[in-house]
Parts: structure tokens; sequence; C-alpha cells
């Protein structure tokens, strides 16, 4: 059985998991001959406002991780840089649930290792339930086809208010992305409810161990996704 230990970090307060983290994303990347992400980038490894999870598997390798950011009225979110100059009603977007708290979940990857294995929607789940430990309300994000409907899944929905119907030739021409958005990141309404029930049971349990199900069996998940204070 595939064994692997899912930690929340916060980049700025964790250099050395962070490069490791960037190494691993431009690595997958790169296998797909994807290099202009916009979230792929140095900037956010020194942005207090960026909150993260990786997938490590008993050797301690990196294999996987996923980001939020937090919109900080500083920084744009990853997903205002990349289609904001196609439609700039994704910056009012943000506006109307700034007040409130508004991130997006991006930076999603994992390593050939574990491919197959449902390790995407694993780390997706674990993305939303940390948004608790923090003032996020609403969560946006872009995904390609290939992920849609995972991501419908936890309860994002397409925002067919943007771009040509909702979609947009986003990272190159042959690739069309859509953006999303979770209009309640607290109680997960609109997330389906296996999904809904795991999330919910990560936020009253954030450290625990799971046996998810996954495409190729099960996965042995030793989970600790508690934010570790500054001064760890």
């Amino acid at each position: 059985m595939l064994k692997l230990k899912f930690t929340a970090f916060k980049p700025v307060d964790d250099p050395e998991l962070s490069d490791r983290y960037l190494t691993g994303h431009t690595r997958v990347l790169e296998d797909y001959g994807i290099t202009n992400i916009t979230s792929n980038n140095r900037v956010w490894l020194e942005m207090p406002c960026i909150y993260g999870v990786v997938a490590q598997n008993e050797e301690g390798e990196l294999v996987g991780g996923i980001r939020v950011q937090m919109a900080d009225g500083v920084h744009p979110l990853p997903v205002e840089k990349a289609v904001g100059h196609m439609d700039a009603r994704i910056h009012d977007v943000v506006k109307r649930y700034y007040e409130n708290g508004v991130g997006e979940l991006s930076a999603l990857w994992n390593a050939k290792s574990v491919a197959g294995y449902g390790i995407s929607v694993l780390l997706t789940r674990a993305g939303i339930s940390i948004t608790n430990q923090f003032q996020c309300n609403t969560l946006v994000g872009i995904c390609g086809d290939y992920t849609l409907e995972m991501f419908k899944n936890v309860g994002f929905v397409v925002d067919n208010s943007l771009g040509s119907n909702g979609e947009f030739f986003y990272p190159k021409q042959d690739f069309i992305a859509r953006v999303l958005g979770i209009l309640n990141s607290s109680n997960l309404e609109t997330a389906e409810t296996e999904n809904r029930t795991r999330m919910l049971d990560l936020r009253n349990n954030p450290v625990q161990r799971f046996v998810e199900t996954g495409p190729k069996g099960p996965v042995e998940i030793e989970y600790n996704l508690i934010i570790p204070p500054k001064d760890k």
C-alpha cells in the first residue's frame, strides 16, 4: 500500500521546504512542456499571504503539493495575472469578496511516481481544509478540462460570466482553462457529499491517519494539517 505524509506549512517560514516544492512543481510542468504558469515563480516564497500542503513519500521525497494564496491588496492572485489581460472582470470578482477573505487554490502538482493514485484530489481536499485556519471565506481557481470534474466534486463552480462562457486559452493556445469559484469555503455547501465529509473531518481532526480510496487502491495518509506557528 502506498503510504504518504501530508503536511501543512507556511512558505515564508520554511524556505527549505518551499525550494523543494518549487523544484518538484517545475519538473512536472517541464515534463508537460509548460513553462508559463503564473503561480510557478519564486515571488511567493517571501509572501506571508501564502499557505501550502506538501505530500512526502516514506523516503521523505516530495511527491506533490498545493498552495493557497490570500488576496492581500498588494499581490494579484495567480488567476488575475493569468487571465486579467483577457478579461479585466476577474479583478472585480476578487474585489467583491476581498473584505471577507478571498484566496486562490493554485500550483497543484504530483510527481509521476504517484500518478494514478488520486493524489491530486487528496491534496485539493487538504488545501481547502486548511483555509479555516486563516480568514478565507471564498476560494477561486483556474483549471483545465482534465481536472474540471475533480474541482467540481470538491465544490468549485465554473464562472460562466468570464471569458468565452467561462473559457480561456491558458496557459497555451491549445489548452482551454476555466475560472472557478467556491462561493463559501467555510461550509463547503457546493461540494459532493463524500468530499465534503472528508474535508470537514480534516478540519475537525487536522492530525490523523486515514486510509483513502484511490483509483489504484488504498492510500494511507498521515495528515498533519496544522499550520505551524512562526517560532516552530
